[in-house]
């Protein structure tokens, strides 16, 4: 039998959405802050029982309706041979992507062996989950790990990006091919769903997206037919022309500047979305009067109109959001959609 999250991202009629929200399992939580104590992020990521219980806290404190696998997008770099490490200000990549060192960098199948770790840290997720709770896993972007690739972060102008539009074309392939096998080993892991977390693909223009970027989503999502979510970060609907809107995904999630009663009322598939995540570091009345007011065009819709929505944030839960907006938040969406 098929568990609420299951059934929402099937698209089946359901009362009560349910919730996830991205990076629920890191900073802003006191479980992850005590785990930080004794392992490093690395650490926690490619140990599979630490990856584990880092993404079982949340669903075991909040009641959250899915876990996520606990890892990050950039582990696949590293794995194709770009030296990566962590540090208090982010990812540190060993170096910038060239037209020269390009070249060295592995080819997917024989580096694709590197991810084992995320299947097996799923497959133990897996095993301390409850059946009615889902699981996800997820991948970057192929644009977004160029971004990184070539800036070292996904923020600010991304000239080194935008200007190097011919290694983009060399690299495109390799890492779609890596992230397919990737995906892959995590649908063997018990994924339900694998999210292609996008979040650098809001910055270049609809005509760039549409044809530099979107032929590689089309690749993903033709080789796991209504299996893949995909979310990107700062796009609009002039963004998804016609053609996108035929691919093969099972899901979209969507950021705060997107309108979701209209998003949910032309939706193919699930989609998740999209509280702005800024507004959980409000006074705690001041939150809950906010996310009643957002709930209210939601609540609006029926059921059927509302199937397939997966409650959540715009982007991902930001580092020391209070924990009592979190748990407000599970037990508003709750008390309002019964």
């Amino acid at each position: 039998m098929k568990n609420l999250f299951q059934r929402t991202i099937a698209r089946e009629t359901v009362a009560t959405p349910p919730i996830w929200m991205m990076r629920q399992a890191g900073r802003y939580h006191s479980h992850y802050q005590a785990l930080k104590k004794n392992y490093s992020f690395m650490n926690l990521c490619l140990h599979p029982e630490l990856a584990a219980e880092v993404a079982m806290g949340p669903v075991l404190d909040f009641d959250f309706d899915a876990a996520i696998l606990f890892s990050d997008i950039l582990f696949p770099l590293k794995a194709l041979g770009m030296p990566l490490d962590y540090t208090d200000t982010g990812p540190q990549l060993g170096f910038q992507l060239t037209a020269e060192n390009i070249l060295n960098l592995k080819p997917a199948a024989e580096a694709a062996h590197e991810m084992i770790f995320q299947k097996e840290a799923m497959q133990i997720t897996r095993s301390r989950l409850s059946p009615e709770k889902g699981l996800i896993g997820f991948v970057g972007g192929p644009w977004t790990l160029f971004v990184y690739a070539m800036e070292g972060t996904h923020s600010g102008n991304l000239i080194q990006s935008k200007t190097h539009w011919p290694l983009w074309q060399q690299f495109a392939p390799l890492i779609t091919d890596f992230l397919i096998e990737n995906i892959k080993l995590q649908f063997q892991g018990g994924a339900d769903v694998v999210m292609i977390l996008d979040t650098a693909a809001g910055e270049v223009s609809p005509f760039l997206f549409q044809n530099h970027i979107q032929p590689y989503l089309k690749k993903m999502a033709s080789a796991f037919p209504q299996q893949l979510g995909y979310y990107s970060k700062g796009t609009s609907e002039s963004n998804f022309n016609e053609e996108f809107k035929t691919y093969p995904f099972a899901g979209q999630g969507f950021d705060h500047r997107h309108d979701l009663s209209h998003v949910l009322k032309n939706a193919n598939g699930f989609t998740q979305g999209n509280f702005d995540q800024s507004l959980l570091f409000l006074p705690s009345a001041d939150f809950k009067k906010v996310f009643s007011d957002y709930l209210q065009p939601l609540l609006q819709l029926s059921s059927a109109e509302r199937k397939g929505w997966i409650c959540g944030l715009g982007h991902g839960i930001l580092p020391k959001t209070p924990e009592e907006n979190v748990r407000s938040f599970i037990e508003i969406v709750r008390k309002n959609f019964k």
